[in-house]
């Protein structure tokens, strides 16, 4: 038995790849479906299954591509009604796989459908548990994102997953091993690891939502509190991996067209293109396309994308590192954005270079911020999440955390120069993108973010409960 656990760290997703006998099955796989179809290959087995332990919010899945190269049936859980082909387990349906098995669990609560895959070895000992989002490392999943399609509320879905962990997961040996969906950094809990394999007998004793002693509603207190809206693509990635969506291929073959400057220009004022480039931070300052709109490509790239430009079906054009496109268009479909109509051939330099017409953003280093708050009483806006920015920040700068960057644009001074920050002067910049892009261009961002902040001695207040902020 060989089992594998597929880490995609900007989406904090973990995939797996088990073998037993010459047969595979794949929990959750990602969009890009090759490397799966080449392990299978070089192991000279063959895929059996693909199991989805829910319909996934926050990424797309690989399901349907990769049951369309195979053969391999899609297994999802009791009440999924996909508008593909799919095999809908029963709770507790056994799947032979080589000389192991694994079993269906149905455990709905972080959505209706979805099931923790079991896993009992040659022996018929329960062995591991792919949990999905039923159950993390730290975190149990979030029980808001299915309130509309369940007609239920969050509070009844967290009921509901408590019932799944106390009768379906806990009854379990503390030496079960649990391989979760995704880690520390995902949307989709609020308090993960950054550890991604436990065993349960480790999250029995100290993942807050497994407590032996804890009742329903201490537990649905505690499940809800403190969530964030969820990003405004997740519905649309839910409706993709429900419904179907275009082969990466294809999505590959429409987006790697190179563009000369003159056709990027014409592209860009004919489509309404999202001109998104995703240089490093430091050469998006220095120079790039007016208006264009920077999310890094070795940030969070995907999950940022996701969040700031949400609908999925928008058109976008690209500016990327040399070498560095095919890369960004996978990435992007993988969080369900496919529509991109190309990218600019010969990158930011082939614009300067046809004298086009370019942009920068004031930048200054916190030393010299030092000085300015020092001198007068300077508008500071720091773009961090609640959490960071409960836990220290510049005195009297404003929370306007990048997120829901939208929602605060007539906080921002019309007139005055003011100043932005993050924790390391990525999301800063993908701030500062946004607003200029809005028309907003009299800011100043510091670079290096609040880590050169506190390094360059500027004094920084204490903790602030986070329940108190808007």
């Amino acid at each position: 038995m060989k089992i594998e656990q597929i880490y995609t760290g900007c989406l904090a997703q973990g995939a797996y790849y088990i073998e037993s006998e010459g047969e595979v099955a794949i929990i959750d796989p990602l969009r890009e479906v090759k490397p799966y179809i080449e392990r299978a290959k070089k192991a000279n087995a063959k895929i059996k299954y693909i199991f989805e332990t829910h319909f996934h919010a926050d990424f797309v899945s690989g399901h349907v591509t990769l049951s369309k190269e195979t053969g391999a049936p899609i297994i999802y859980g009791p009440t999924a009604n996909p508008s593909f082909d799919a095999h809908i387990a029963k709770d507790q349906e056994e799947f032979k796989l080589g000389n192991i098995t694994i079993v269906a669990v149905h455990t709905p609560g972080h959505t209706m459908e979805s099931t923790t895959y079991l896993l009992r070895d040659e022996n018929g000992k329960d062995h591991a548990i792919f949990s999905g989002d039923t159950l993390f490392l730290g975190d149990v999943g979030r029980p808001d994102l299915a309130q509309k399609a369940a007609d239920m509320t969050q509070e009844e879905l967290a009921g509901m997953l408590y019932d799944s962990l106390r009768s379906k997961i806990m009854p379990l040996a503390d030496d079960v091993i649990v391989y979760p969906a995704h880690g520390a950094g995902s949307a989709c809990g609020k308090n993960m690891m950054k550890e991604t394999v436990d065993t349960l007998g480790n999250q029995k004793n100290m993942n807050y939502a497994l407590r032996a002693n804890m009742t329903k509603q201490e537990f649905i207190d505690e499940v809800t509190e403190g969530l964030q809206a969820p990003p405004k693509y997740f519905p649309l990635n839910v409706k993709m991996n429900k419904e179907g969506y275009d082969d990466i291929d294809e999505v590959l073959k429409r987006g790697t067209q190179a563009l000369t400057p003159d056709a990027f220009e014409a592209a860009a004022n004919e489509t309404e293109a999202v001109v998104l480039d995703v240089r490093h931070q430091s050469e998006f300052v220095k120079g790039h396309i007016p208006r264009s709109i920077f999310i890094g490509i070795d940030g969070g790239f995907a999950p940022w994308v996701g969040a700031l430009i949400a609908d999925v079906k928008q058109p976008i054009l690209l500016v990327t590192p040399e070498g560095r496109e095919e890369e960004t268009i996978t990435r992007l479909s993988r969080v369900g954005f496919d529509n991109t109509l190309g990218y600019l051939k010969g990158g930011f330099e082939a614009w300067k270079a046809a004298s086009k017409e370019y942009d920068t953003i004031s930048s200054i280093s916190a030393d010299v911020f030092k000085e300015k708050l020092a001198d007068s009483n300077i508008p500071v806006f720091d773009v961090r999440k609640k959490g960071e920015y409960a836990s220290e920040h510049v005195k009297d700068a404003h929370l306007t955390p990048l997120d829901f960057l939208n929602d605060h644009l007539s906080e921002f001074p019309e007139n005055e120069t003011f100043y932005v920050h993050c924790a390391g002067g990525y999301r800063s910049v993908i701030a500062a993108s946004i607003l200029k892009s809005r028309g907003i261009h009299n800011l100043v961002d510091v670079a290096g973010g609040f880590g050169a902040i506190k390094k360059a001695g500027i004094p920084v207040t204490d903790y602030v409960c986070p329940s108190t902020l808007k």
